[in-house]
């Protein structure tokens, strides 16, 4: 059983950065592709940024060049560094694995881009 355990969200002005971290316990880590969604009031939750084991990355374009997704594979830490954020910015974040068939997801953070 793999757990997901997010931090580092709360309230920041737009053009401010947050950095979320996803601490996952387990021996697999290493092994994991990992990602971050996002999921703002009545919208679909949708995903923001991967990182496969080998540390291969990519983005929903609306956060390209934005935000970066980066894995610490000693610590079994995966983190989002947001940087230049927007109101739109604003949702749930959940960090996210799959092992085989099984979905993991983590309890969510909360980030809100507002003046």
């Amino acid at each position: 059983q793999v757990q997901l355990v997010e931090s580092g969200g709360g309230l920041v002005q737009p053009g401010g950065s947050l950095r979320l971290s996803c601490a996952v316990s387990g021996s697999l880590f290493s092994f994991l592709a990992m990602a971050w969604y996002r999921q703002a009031p009545g919208k679909q939750r949708e995903l923001v940024a991967a990182i496969t084991s080998a540390g291969t990355t990519n983005y929903a374009d609306s956060v390209k060049g934005r935000h970066t997704i980066s894995r610490d594979n000693a610590k079994n830490t995966v983190s989002l560094q947001m940087n230049s954020l927007k109101p739109e910015d604003t949702a749930v974040y959940y960090c996210y694995t799959k092992i085989a068939t099984r979905s993991h997801w983590g309890q969510g953070t909360q980030v809100t881009v507002s003046s």
